[in-house]
């Protein structure tokens, strides 16, 4: 009995430790992979995601456009929406670790922008976020 005790819980520790290293390795390898297209088509994002990407662009726009200069309640806006969008996902397979390659860096440029230390510094990383929507329309639709 003690046994097979013993190897329930080496097959336990095992089973945890390998999805572990697979989903620490699934973020690494996502935000470093280039985007690719399907057959030259672009990937499906599930309809109850688009608002969230929709609304989120157009916090950005919008603060361009007002010439805004408040970047960190921007920042945080945009991560209120990044928040919302990875709540909804219901994708999977291929597409998603595709929008995955595009989502982490995207994350990461709003990061900066809410660590900015001033606004020129801000309006880089908000030109690079309207780079990263630009992207993300080349790939998905």
């Amino acid at each position: 009995m003690k046994n097979f005790f013993l190897l329930l819980l080496s097959i336990g520790l095992f089973t945890a430790c390998n999805q572990t290293a697979k989903h620490e390795d699934h973020d690494h390898d996502n935000s470093s992979e280039a985007i690719t297209l399907i057959n030259g088509e672009k990937w499906k994002i599930n309809e109850e995601m688009k608002p969230n990407i929709t609304e989120a662009e157009e916090v950005l726009n919008n603060y361009i456009k007002a010439n805004g200069t408040d970047y960190k309640t921007l920042a945080s806006e945009l991560k209120d929406k990044n928040t919302a969008l990875v709540k909804s996902c219901t994708m999977t397979g291929e597409s998603h670790e595709e929008l995955h390659k595009w989502l982490h860096p995207h994350i990461e440029l709003i990061k900066e922008l809410h660590d900015a230390e001033n606004e020129t510094e801000a309006q880089e990383v908000i030109a690079e976020l309207q780079k990263s929507f630009s992207t993300l329309h080349q790939y998905f639709e």
